[in-house]
């Protein structure tokens, strides 16, 4: 019995010591000695170097765990912190490969198809956000001969974080510009990259991290705007989540209840909706597509819209894969083609652009209907753009009279308090899109931004080159070429001297190159009045690459347009210098220069006579006998800037005021 007992107190002990080690195992920190060696997202298969510059690997294992990198016959060691990371720096290589790398800790990563050329960081907002794929059919010739397996792009995944620096971004894969692949490419970062290559024949990187309806300062580190405190103070409010989150909480609250309150739409509520094939309209009105509805006895109305018509197609498009340009809408919109829902767009910027199942054209009737909401402004569809629907070999235009009746008519609602949207607050796309990257080795950067900060165009004027230093130092490149493109034309022509919050952001990005090694192209004859994404991306790439054939690889080329320089005042004349004439000033369209105005002490300008005189440009007006200022296609869409160099390059506007 003693015995019986002893084993059962026995077995007891060792199960409470089972229980006591176990507990202790488990309230010990599990080490980071059993973490794998892992690489930020950009150093993959495929990726493009640095040629020419000492390059820096880095990754995580765990605390104190050797990492070997064996690249071109050289093996590198080093050992991780005891925060587990590790960086390794690899000697200057010249351009060439593909090259493979190999990676051992605890595991063992291959890296393969590595070239080694030039990298170029592209970045900004929609113009250089646009992808091959929204002008595939400007671009289709482009697209179809893709070939080069060389240069290639690493898109970085939209993503911002306003609580402070990312140390790695969420995905991303090289892609090389073969065929298909090049869609989804930056079109300006392709035409530039591919007019680099053609010319060296050198392996282009392209790191695309941009982010449409951006500003300047979402770009810019914590440290790169110590110069601006309202900047800072934001930073610092918001890293308070709870702050931030309450703020945005409140705001979809109102949103909600606004929308409660608003009337429904008749097209989707009665007992047929009005998209429907088989809807019989009634007593609706007749409106004309392409045009805005405020035009067309449609008065200050924001709501539904709704559009419908019959279209009659050939028997040669039934059953055919088709496509439909519906231009651009204000704002939002819902194609529906015999009853089906064919595509939709949110906002109105981009060109509506719709595939159409090859099962849903028939031969004859089809009909069409279009839903619009419009928030704000004037709605409709944009005049000057393409409207109709296609097949390989058959076009039929949509433009025309069609049918209409308003669905619903939004209340007017009281402005809401300022949200925090997160890509839109400083310095919060550079801790998720470019701080994960920084020991990235670049050749240089290309930037196309500007649009969203036009309501504070003076302030670009320091932004911009705060931008520029902070990119060189956060990169470790102290000179590294920054190329950057001043803004197209845009919206209305005024013919009338006038003010221009565009023409004045022109001027703060024009004021940049006092910067060393920068380069601004001049896009003024590369916009649309109406299209704030103009389709010409081939000519702004082209340029850039010009620029850098400059100031990056030494060429003695002409790469800019005419840039004021001085004016000097002689009687009733104003006599204006240029730099980068090249090898002369031209008109490019028209019997005389246009553009120029003229003004004397008062600054009321009046349209003015302009005259080349060699590399000079003398400007008068009878209406001023003493003038003092010039300005030069100030607006933000100027009529016809029509000054340019022999080499077809346009010249910057000015103003001397």
């Amino acid at each position: 019995m003693l015995k019986q007992i002893y084993f059962v107190s026995e077995g007891n002990f060792l199960r409470n010591i089972q229980i006591f080690l176990l507990v202790v195992f488990l309230l010990i920190p599990i080490p980071k000695s059993i973490s794998q060696v892992r690489l930020p997202q950009i150093i993959k298969d495929n990726m493009v170097l640095q040629r020419d510059a000492a390059l820096s690997i880095w990754g995580w294992a765990s605390p104190g765990e050797k990492v070997t990198v064996e690249w071109n016959g050289k093996r590198y060691r080093t050992i991780t912190s005891s925060e587990g990371k590790w960086q390794i720096e690899l000697s200057a290589m010249r351009a060439g490969g593909p090259y493979t790398m190999k990676i051992s800790g605890k595991n063992e990563i291959l890296i393969s198809n590595i070239l080694v050329g030039d990298v170029w960081l592209c970045s900004g907002q929609s113009n250089m956000v646009h992808q091959m794929n929204i002008h595939d059919v400007t671009y289709a010739n482009d697209i179809a001969n893709a070939n080069y397996s060389e240069i290639r792009q690493f898109l970085i995944p939209s993503r911002a974080n306003i609580e402070g620096p990312n140390d790695d971004l969420q995905s991303g894969n090289w892609i090389s510009a073969v065929s298909e692949n090049v869609r989804p490419f930056s079109a300006v970062a392709f035409f530039f990259a591919r007019k680099l290559y053609e010319k060296y024949h050198v392996p282009i990187g392209l790191i695309n991290a941009s982010v449409g309806g951006t500003p300047i300062e979402a770009w810019t580190s914590e440290k790169g705007l110590k110069a601006f405190p309202d900047f800072l103070k934001t930073i610092e409010t918001n890293k308070d989540t709870a702050y931030v989150n309450g703020i945005n909480r409140a705001i979809s609250a109102i949103r909600v209840n606004q929308k409660q309150k608003e009337a429904i739409d008749k097209g989707l509520t009665g007992p047929m909706p009005w998209y429907s094939e088989d809807f019989v309209p009634k007593n609706w009105r007749s409106i004309n597509i392409p045009g805005y509805w405020d035009d067309q006895g449609v008065a200050d109305l924001n709501g539904v819209v709704w559009y419908r018509r019959e279209i009659d197609l050939p028997a040669s498009m039934a059953g055919k894969p088709a496509r439909v340009f519906l231009g651009r809408i204000v704002d939002a919109d819902i194609l529906y083609i015999n009853g089906k829902e064919v595509g939709h767009t949110t906002y109105q910027y981009p060109q509506r652009r719709y595939n159409v199942p090859a099962d849903l054209i028939k031969a004859g009737k089809n009909v069409f209907v279009v839903k619009v909401t419009n928030f704000n402004g004037k709605g409709g569809f944009v005049p000057d753009k393409p409207y109709c629907i296609f097949t390989d070999h058959d076009t039929v235009d949509l433009k025309g009279y069609w049918q209409y009746k308003v669905g619903e008519v939004f209340l007017p609602r009281p402005p809401l308090p300022p949200g925090i949207n997160a890509q839109n607050q400083p310095a919060a796309l550079y801790n998720a899109m470019i701080a994960p990257i920084i020991m990235y080795r670049v050749k240089g950067f290309l930037w196309y931004q500007g649009e969203s900060n036009e309501n504070r165009p003076e302030e670009y004027a320091d932004l911009l080159p705060a931008l520029i230093k902070d990119w060189r130092k956060e990169f470790d490149h102290q000179n590294a070429p920054f190329i950057y493109a001043q803004l197209p034309s845009f919206m209305d022509v005024n013919y009338l001297p006038t003010e221009s919050n565009w023409a004045v952001l022109r001027e703060s990005q024009l004021k940049a190159l006092d910067v060393s090694n920068t380069a601004m192209t001049v896009n003024i004859d590369l916009g649309e009045w109406n299209d704030i994404h103009p389709d010409n991306k081939k000519d702004v790439g082209e340029r850039m690459a010009l620029a850098a054939q400059k100031i990056a690889y030494g060429e003695n080329v002409v790469f800019s347009g005419p840039i004021y320089r001085e004016q000097s005042i002689e009687g009733n004349k104003i006599i204006v210098s240029f730099s980068h004439t090249g090898s002369g000033l031209i008109i490019s369209e028209g019997e005389e220069l246009s553009e120029f105005s003229i003004a004397g002490a008062d600054k009321k300008f009046v349209w003015a006579h302009a005259m080349i005189d060699s590399d000079q440009v003398i400007v008068w007006s009878d209406e001023v006998s003493e003038p003092k200022y010039v300005r030069y296609a100030w607006a933000d869409n100027p009529d016809n800037p029509n000054l340019y160099n022999r080499e077809g390059l346009p010249a910057s506007p000015f103003r001397t005021d």
